[in-house]
């Protein structure tokens, strides 16, 4: 089949001219009609000028055509004069909608670059795929706003963020005794926001790879747990938002995963981001998960026995001594009963920040401080 060759688009003026002809008026004729200088309607034919608006105007009301007629012959002219020297504009657009590219470059995960085939290769690079066309896959069981959803591409490079940091870290081999026993460890360093500065080492110890990356503007991603090679568990988190229950819940979601090693076998999403948020139809995993979430910040027996006895008179006292009592930080106690009672700002002064206390001792991408 032979190609085709694109028709020849020919100026607007080869059609004046020929409308002239039709009716046999003379340059200075149409002048005369338009009460335009002659020059005008010389240099139209000669392509030498762009028919405006209201050129277009008048030339319809004097050949009886509408201005849309001569705009457009104006138009695909002017497009026909454009030549495109490469398809860089194309391949940046196909870029832009595959990747979160603006954020990307401005994290500093893939260098910039002004030639296209070159940002092409470092993307793919960076996503582990063949060229820009592939879909980056990566195991993961993660808390997102759909469960069971495919990962954005906003997710996706916040995964491959994570793993790339994790794969630099070096840990012991991963021990599933030995991280059940750590979380007896983990629990007793919620009495005090500071003490969450232990919690990579204690990880760490058992195997498990932690790495917190900042969220990517709009991504909700809360956090993540994924295995590389099949065999080295890695938790990844974004401090959303920063409160001691969050951190407890979500830190403990992402352990409950590890041990049932969720997302190690199948290449399949399992993603929630509604941290710990009473939905229908979340998955198994999902559902244990949060149950361990849940247990770990206040045990279901112990916070159901509270509400039972204090109902309807939940005061700032009473909360305080019955977090003293069962040792843990009033913060997850808060952040329970506010699931409990709907209530999302109830006391909500005891939800106190820990993001600066755990940064320091972890790999750490984001909050002004990046990782190379």
């Amino acid at each position: 089949m032979n190609a085709r060759v694109p028709a020849e688009v020919f100026p607007p003026g080869e059609f004046l001219r020929e409308e002239l002809e039709a009716r046999d008026w003379s340059q200075q004729e149409l002048a005369d009609i338009l009460d335009r200088p002659p020059r005008l309607i010389s240099e139209l034919i000669a392509g030498k000028r762009a028919i405006t608006p209201e050129t277009a105007k008048g030339l319809g009301e004097a050949f009886g055509t509408s201005p849309d007629y001569w705009m457009n012959l104006e138009s695909q002219y002017q497009l026909s004069k454009v030549t495109v020297p490469n398809d860089n504009v194309a391949r940046k657009a196909h870029l832009y909608t595959q990747f979160p590219v603006r954020e990307m470059l401005r994290r500093g995960w893939v260098q910039a670059s002004e030639r296209v085939e070159v940002l092409e290769q470092r993307f793919c690079e960076f996503f582990d795929i063949s060229d820009v066309s592939a879909t980056p896959q990566l195991s993961h069981a993660a808390k997102k706003s759909h469960a069971m959803a495919d990962a954005t591409p906003l997710q996706l490079a916040w995964l491959f963020r994570v793993r790339a940091i994790a794969s630099q870290q070096v840990a012991p081999t991963y021990s599933k005794a030995k991280l059940l026993s750590a979380i007896e460890k983990l629990r007793a360093l919620t009495m005090a926001p500071e003490e969450v500065r232990h919690v990579p080492c204690i990880l760490a110890d058992t195997g498990v790879r932690l790495v917190f990356v900042e969220a990517l503007t709009s991504s909700k991603m809360d956090g993540a747990c994924f295995w590389l090679d099949g065999t080295k568990p890695v938790i990844g988190m974004t401090l959303r938002f920063d409160r001691i229950d969050n951190f407890w819940f979500v830190l403990r979601h992402e352990i409950e995963h590890v041990l049932q090693e969720d997302g190690k076998a199948e290449n399949r999403a399992v993603i929630d981001t509604d941290v710990g948020a009473l939905k229908d139809g979340l998955p198994e995993c999902e559902l244990r998960a949060n149950a361990a979430g849940a247990d770990f910040c206040v045990t279901t027996a112990e916070l159901d026995d509270f509400v039972a006895r204090v109902q309807p008179y939940f005061s700032e006292e009473r909360v305080l001594r019955f977090a003293q009592r069962i040792q843990v930080h009033p913060g997850l106690v808060v952040g329970q009963l506010q699931r409990r009672l709907d209530r999302h700002d109830f006391l909500r002064k005891h939800q106190v920040k820990v993001r600066s206390f755990v940064l320091p001792s972890a790999d750490v991408d984001g909050w002004g401080s990046f990782t190379e």
